[in-house]
């Protein structure tokens, strides 16, 4: 399984889509509390709950990792959890899978600049606020201290989407043997 991690922006969603397209893995697909953006679907991007019904989860403890981001929860199932997929986490989920102590969870941190980040925020209509704060958040939550050790770094910034996935997919199936 490739989780993939990093701050707002940083290609960690469409990364996860190219593999997906290019490599045939599955994305593993998270539930969140958060409002659908213009375009998302239930089941694809995300699973979209009501907060009771989120917590209702979490007391039957059907996650495997969950956290509460921008006012939201996210989680990720355990019957999401498979080889050959890919699941986009922050980093208090990377340290729940890294629980897992499952020689097949390889562990990715995607990085950009904070220019580049506004910009992808920007062009995906992200509210300029919204853009302020996450920028000013993800500071603090995804700092090296946060984050920990992962398997790979991968810097995003001056790479397509396309070379991205690439090159994680290369780390990935090198890593599993």
């Amino acid at each position: 399984m490739i989780i993939l991690c990093g701050a707002s922006a940083s290609g960690k969603t469409v990364t996860a889509l190219e593999l997906q397209r290019k490599y045939g893995l599955s994305k593993a697909v998270t539930t969140t509390t958060r409002e659908k953006r213009v375009g998302e679907s239930d089941g694809v991007e995300y699973f979209f709950i009501s907060k009771e019904e989120f917590q209702k989860r979490l007391k039957e403890n059907k996650f495997v990792e969950s956290s509460l981001y921008n006012n939201n929860y996210y989680g990720c199932g355990i019957d999401q959890v498979a080889d050959d997929k890919v699941v986009v986490l922050d980093p208090n989920g990377l340290h729940s899978f890294q629980k897992l102590k499952n020689k097949n969870i390889v562990t990715f941190l995607l990085l950009a600049d904070e220019n580049t980040r506004r910009k992808r925020m920007s062009l995906r209509g992200d509210k300029k606020e919204n853009i302020e704060q996450r920028i000013t958040n993800d500071v603090v939550d995804f700092s090296n201290e946060k984050i920990g050790k992962v398997d790979f770094v991968i810097k995003t910034t001056d790479k397509t989407i396309e070379q991205t996935a690439d090159e994680i997919y290369r780390c990935y199936k090198k890593k599993i043997g």
